[in-house]
């Protein structure tokens, strides 16, 4: 991990320009396809495949404790920002609207042209992650059709779902059409990777604003992660299956060509078991994990800002604690069912809020940690993970990783999109 996040900040920015737009590929971008070869690497060296797929899963565990710093750098910004996001009243709150039905408008009946069955209606309910795999779960099992479609959403969200939206994004900030603050909060999908990975690209095109694009996008991000679980459950579900009904004799070809994972395999059944892993880090490790994570963003920080990291050292001494501290009250609370990413978010808000007595001193050590630095570890932990998904993408097919692309691209341009209209 260290290895690729330090190689991957020295490589830097590197704009490609694609005819009306600009694509940046960000250290992210690098982190990811660095740690995805590390990985291949190790899976394919002789005597090496079972501790590779452990560890492999180990990192997948761990990203959600790497992008503390990240969740907590962004609670800071939405903390001073509490004013101008207020400011944005209904296109923050109506662009949830568009997160939800942009999966499924353009994704289902994409699945039933290609002969997808009611596998559609678990990929194209939502972008598919902790929670809506626990929805189904719940709702009809893992082993149901509509379990294969949500498992597969997931596994192709976690293995391309970042350089997707960041590919996007990117591309839809270079062609000037929508404001900043409208794709920040079209980036807020519920996924702390790919909001991270869309912020990195909308900031990449938009330097002005990167203050505002992190703040919307986080706000968003915290609206879905929260509310967003219910609105899935009672809105998103049940509008998937009355379009799957109605379209699905229409467009649907008579025989599906969805069959290859009948019967859930070892390996999809293993790629499970890391979905709730993060939820049961034990305090140690993820301290551990906090303390190289951290160490690792310090030195990125340094490469990408200049800044030293002695000078930076306090601000990431404060946002582990935070993080720490919004770990022991989920722990401690753990019967309301709030997700850790939200009791974190709440800490660290608290902190920079306006009417905070913290403010004043949290606040100016703060700037001297970049956001993007952050967010390099995160996707080198994610790249460390890729190959053990691999087997689980070939099975899976062509068909349903198409569609889980149109998914995710649903939500955000439909969030965007709405946000721009209540803008």
């Amino acid at each position: 991990m260290i290895f690729a996040v330090l190689v991957a900040e020295t490589i830097g920015n590197i704009t490609i320009p694609l005819g009306i737009t600009n694509v940046v590929l960000f250290p992210i971008v690098w982190a990811l396809l660095i740690g995805a070869v590390i990985s291949i690497i190790h899976r394919n060296m002789p005597g090496q495949r079972a501790s590779s797929v452990q560890a492999q899963f180990t990192a997948s565990a761990l990203i959600q404790v790497a992008i503390a710093f990240f969740v907590v750098k962004l609670g800071f910004i939405i903390g001073e920002s509490l004013p101008k996001i207020a400011s944005a009243g209904w296109a923050l709150v109506f662009q949830e609207l568009g997160h939800f039905l942009g999966t499924m408008v353009f994704a289902l009946p994409l699945a039933l042209m290609l002969g997808i069955k009611r596998e559609a209606v678990g990929a194209t309910f939502s972008i598919g992650r902790e929670f809506s795999v626990a929805i189904i779960s719940e709702r009809y099992g893992m082993n149901s059709a509509e379990g294969r479609g949500v498992l597969a959403e997931y596994v192709i969200g976690t293995v391309l779902g970042a350089l997707f939206i960041a590919f996007l994004a990117g591309t839809m900030a270079g062609l000037g059409i929508f404001h900043p603050w409208s794709l920040a909060m079209g980036a807020g999908v519920g996924s702390g990777s790919m909001m991270s990975a869309a912020v990195a690209a909308i900031t990449a095109q938009h330097p002005a604003d990167a203050k505002e694009i992190a703040a919307f996008a986080a706000a968003a991000n915290l609206l879905t992660t929260t509310v967003g679980t219910y609105f899935t459950l009672f809105l998103s579900l049940p509008i998937a299956n009355w379009l799957y009904n109605k379209l699905e004799p229409i467009l649907s070809p008579k025989r599906s060509v969805y069959g290859n994972t009948r019967g859930t395999s070892n390996e999809m059944n293993e790629a499970l078991s890391s979905v709730s892993k993060a939820e049961h880090t034990p305090l140690w490790l993820m301290a551990l994990t906090l303390i190289v994570s951290g160490s690792t963003a310090l030195i990125g920080n340094w490469i990408a800002t200049g800044t030293s990291p002695t000078v930076a050292l306090p601000a990431m001494l404060i946002m582990g604690g935070i993080a720490i501290c919004g770990y022991l009250i989920h722990h401690t609370l753990a019967f309301l069912k709030i997700p850790l990413v939200c009791w974190v978010s709440l800490l660290a808000i608290l902190a920079t809020a306006p009417f905070s007595p913290l403010a004043a001193y949290v606040s100016p050590l703060a700037t001297k940690m970049a956001l993007l630095p952050l967010v390099t570890p995160v996707l080198a932990f994610a790249g460390l993970s890729l190959a053990k998904d691999l087997p689980i993408l070939k099975q899976l097919g062509w068909r349903i990783i198409v569609v889980s692309l149109v998914a995710n691209a649903g939500t955000f341009i439909f969030g965007t999109i709405i946000a721009e209209i209540f803008h």
